[in-house]
């Protein structure tokens, strides 16, 4: 499996898991709208996120040579 390939199955994971989240846990998801409305609770957000892609895509990298 190419690198491409890897990061598009990662990307499609994680768009589907964050779907299934929002159907789930509806109140969940107006949280999060309301939070994204409003700056003060954003700052959490996007450190998950971040977190998140971190997790995914940095953790377990070799460093380039």
């Amino acid at each position: 499996m190419t690198s491409r390939q890897r990061a598009f199955w990662q990307f499609g994971i994680i768009l589907v898991t964050g779907i299934a989240l929002v159907a789930f846990f509806p109140r969940a998801a107006r949280f999060v709208e309301m939070a994204a409305r409003e700056l003060r609770h954003l700052w959490w957000l996007i450190l998950l996120l971040a977190i998140g892609v971190w997790l995914v895509w940095g953790v377990g990298r070799r460093p380039k040579e």
